[in-house]
């Protein structure tokens, strides 16, 4: 069980990550590839990417990074280096860790068993290897998390939607609260407590904790292991079984799409919650300037409404906009 106990001033602190973090979704996808955890979910995602890998000569370099990122309850803090919303950024962070810290933390994750060769090189700060870990995280990203980066960012863009509606009605306690609805996951007052692989706490010490929503993550939340880093936990987004099916546009433009553009038919099918209009643009990857024009025609034609909640509009689609989507419009 993993536990977190907040003080006032820490609660008040407490922060959501914009969007998925590249290089954790690396991380758990890897973890996912060596796995059948949530085998319904994500077992066609695992077929696809295993062809993919192999079509693309990137077989053994995977193999090569899963000795790093074993699924386990440890592997090492400078794969997941954080904050940084774009890969490139966050690869030349992982590029330059310093050669104690590589050591001490693959050290840490071999406890008791001799390094394998490439890891021992990487352990010793050798360019080469740390080239070779760049590229190969580059080219996996490039295979087994871009081309669904549509329905991750979707998935995101609506956990990032339901707490925000949380924190406007309910505040900071009102954020926690609303992890509450996660499996195992139990919010009593300013303590969070979550399933985990062992016991562990962790310590704010009057610090800003991170929620990181996670793709690839299942049921337990992710924590950096070493104390000392400012401190993260990643939380499932638990997309539905079918989800890679869903994200595949049809053969034929939907009969929506033709009435009313692609984009907005899009924006319509996003909004069986609520969602508001930056969440919107994350999903789409549109302009917030756009994705606000759209908004405003879909809601002159009686398509979804708005409403305000503390600084956030939240849109949502109408009964008529239901009915459009289905095609059951005369």
């Amino acid at each position: 069980m993993l536990r977190v106990d907040f003080s006032g001033r820490e609660l008040a602190r407490l922060r959501m990550a914009r969007s998925v973090d590249p290089l954790w979704e690396i991380a758990l996808s890897l973890h996912m590839l060596q796995t059948r955890q949530a085998a319904l979910v994500f077992d066609p995602w695992r077929r696809e990417v295993h062809g993919a890998l192999e079509r693309s000569g990137l077989t053994a370099a995977v193999r090569g990074l899963m000795l790093l990122c074993p699924p386990a309850a440890y592997f090492p803090d400078f794969l997941t280096p954080g904050g940084e919303p774009d890969l490139d950024t966050g690869l030349q962070k992982v590029m330059s860790t310093p050669r104690q810290r590589l050591a001490a933390e693959l050290s840490r994750l071999y406890a008791g068993s001799p390094l394998p060769s490439g890891v021992r090189r990487l352990a010793e700060g050798s360019p080469e290897a740390l080239r070779w870990l760049g590229t190969a995280l580059r080219r996996y990203y490039a295979v087994a998390v871009e081309p669904y980066l549509p329905a991750i960012r979707t998935e995101a863009a609506a956990d990032r939607s339901e707490r925000a509606e949380a924190a406007l009605t309910g505040g900071a306690e009102g954020l926690l609260a609303s992890y509450g609805v996660l499996p195992e996951w139990r919010c009593e007052g300013t303590a969070l407590r979550a399933p985990y692989p062992m016991d562990r706490e962790i310590r704010l010490d009057g610090r800003t904790l991170t929620l990181v929503p996670g793709f690839f993550c299942v049921r337990a939340p992710l924590a950096l292991a070493d104390d000392e880093l400012p401190p993260v936990l990643v939380h499932p987004l638990s997309p539905a079984p079918g989800w890679l099916e869903r994200s595949r546009p049809s053969e034929s433009t939907p009969p929506a799409a033709q009435l009313i553009g692609a984009s907005r038919a899009q924006l319509l099918g996003l909004l069986d919650r609520p969602m508001t209009t930056t969440g919107l643009a994350a999903a789409l990857d549109l302009a917030p300037s756009t994705t606000s024009r759209h908004t405003s025609v879909l809601r002159e034609a009686g398509l979804l409404t708005s409403r305000r909640s503390g600084l956030c509009v939240l849109h949502r689609r109408t009964p008529l906009g239901e009915a459009l989507l289905e095609g059951a419009l005369r």
